[in-house]
């Protein structure tokens, strides 16, 4: 346990800050590899899962790349670049196969009380977008990874598949989707706490709630000193480790900071806020069961793509439309005002001032995103429920996000839509930056992070051999090999309670 001694320190292997889906991930990653291993885990909030893994604020969606069109863009010859797309689907195969592997080793009551089934569909309308779509479908059938993708522009087809988009339209309205059975909704929240339990209990891992990480500094051993506010008996506490996460979502770039490693100069974040139209009315709830990704306005951030969104949260059907983009200054939902403010540095503020430049679509979208009353928001849910009505209808906020900012020779700073892992040259530290897919592929991100920081654990037999245990597909590549994801998906799918897929 802590010392309650200012100044004392407490000794261990593996410290991770924030109590979300990446550190409850690599914390079973670690005690799986590694039992011995002492680890604790510092969270500023009173919960775990409190902020961005929470299912309302995370997307929840699966993200596969079965349904998101900002991850197969047209290129300037008109063919569709699938690349993106192929490897986000194999990093969700990933956590799909780490999820089973816990599942049978009794990590959770039920896998349902995380993850279903739901049907993943892209929707577009007017003659340009349908010829994209009909083309993104064409390219994606070359891949056995998205084989059961099916392609209509028939309203009738259409009727069937999404009822309550398709009542009310003009016969005249050039319309198309996408429909796959293989896609999920996950609840990372549930997932994350589900982690935890089975990790304070069976592998006695320390979570400190309530404790804020205020500073960190390395000695001439290498060691991390990490000192912790407890904010509940108003304690300063230091603790010493081999090796710090910085998995604080909004907050890691804060802390990334603080470790004044050389990797970690000039990086920014620049937040976005968002909310949810949430469904009041259990009739319409009920004739909805789908994922239906529209496509993202000029200058949205990946996360603003628009989506009527079936979701399962705490075992109850929900319908999801957005989400509507904002502006904070916060880089957590429960953060303070002054957060983007305080991240200013002299390595990453000509880099920030840089990427606003070149970013002036996204500053204009967000202003008129901030703009949209309760009224604008119902006018664009009707793009997708022609006759929607604003009193089934309610808002909801959303997560807070924030997009990595990074130094760039030629650009001065570019925005990365995405997560990065930025690790020391000794291995000792690393921090996890950036948002979409996030969750999703939080397994793929890990595994990423230990191969940075672990070098010669990955190495060793006794790893590879329960990273083959625990992820079939560990080391190969699912989009060279039908036969292996074939086997993989039919293990996964069958633990998972999920679909079941068909074999060629």
């Amino acid at each position: 346990m802590l010392s309650h001694e200012n100044n004392a320190s407490v000794d261990y292997d593996v410290v991770l800050i924030g109590a979300g889906i990446m550190s409850a991930t690599l914390a079973v990653f670690l005690k799986e590899l590694q039992p011995d291993l002492e680890i604790a885990i510092f969270e500023r909030l009173d919960r775990v899962a409190a902020e961005s893994s929470d299912a309302w604020n995370n997307a929840g969606t699966g993200h596969s790349a079965l349904c998101e069109l900002n991850y197969t863009p047209q290129r300037q010859d008109g063919s569709i670049d699938i690349s993106k797309a192929l490897k986000i689907i194999e990093s969700f195969e990933v956590s799909k196969q780490f999820w089973s592997y816990l599942v049978g080793h009794g990590y959770f009551s039920s896998p349902k009380s995380f993850i279903n089934s739901i049907p993943h569909m892209s929707f577009v309308w007017g003659e340009e977008d349908v010829d994209y779509l009909r083309k993104r479908h064409e390219a994606l059938q070359t891949s056995h990874l998205f084989k059961g993708m099916e392609f209509s522009d028939q309203p009738e087809i259409l009727a069937s598949w999404m009822p309550i988009v398709m009542q009310h339209r003009t016969e005249s309205e050039k319309i198309a989707a996408t429909r796959i059975e293989l896609g999920t909704d996950v609840n990372f929240g549930e997932l994350t706490r589900s982690l935890f339990n089975h990790l304070k209990e069976g592998h006695a891992i320390e979570v400190f709630l309530n404790h804020e990480v205020k500073s960190l500094e390395q000695d001439e051993m290498r060691h991390w000193f990490v000192k912790v506010e407890d904010e509940i008996n108003d304690i300063n506490k230091t603790v010493r480790a081999k090796f710090v996460f910085i998995g604080a979502g909004g907050g890691a770039l804060r802390l990334l900071e603080k470790s004044d490693i050389q990797e970690g100069e000039g990086y920014g974040g620049f937040p976005v806020s968002g909310q949810w139209l949430v469904c009041k009315n259990e009739a319409l709830i009920a004739q909805h069961h789908a994922k239906v990704y529209g496509k993202a306005k000029v200058g949205a951030p990946p996360m603003s793509v628009p989506h009527l969104d079936t979701r399962i949260i705490d075992g109850k059907k929900e319908l999801l439309f957005g989400p509507f983009a904002g502006f904070s200054t916060k880089f957590l939902k429960q953060g303070s005002f002054l957060d983007l403010a305080f991240s200013l540095t002299a390595h990453n503020i000509l880099p920030m001032l840089s990427a606003g430049i070149h970013n002036l679509p996204l500053t204009k979208y967000l202003i008129e995103q901030v703009m949209l009353s309760f009224e604008d928001k119902i006018e664009a849910l009707r793009e997708f429920i022609p006759n929607a009505t604003e009193s089934d209808w309610e808002l909801a906020v959303a997560g807070q996000r924030v997009q990595v900012i990074k130094k760039d020779e030629e650009e001065g700073g570019v925005l990365e839509f995405g997560t990065e892992v930025i690790a020391s040259a000794d291995g000792t530290l690393a921090a996890l930056l950036g948002a979409s897919p996030g969750a999703s592929t939080s397994v793929s991100i890990m595994l990423e992070l230990l191969h940075k920081c672990f070098k010669d654990q990955m190495a060793s037999e006794a790893w590879t051999t329960k990273l083959n245990e625990m992820i079939p597909s560990y080391g190969k590549h699912l989009a060279d090999d039908l036969e292996l994801t074939h086997r993989v998906r039919q293990w996964t799918h069958e633990v998972l309670q999920l679909n079941h897929i068909n074999t060629p």
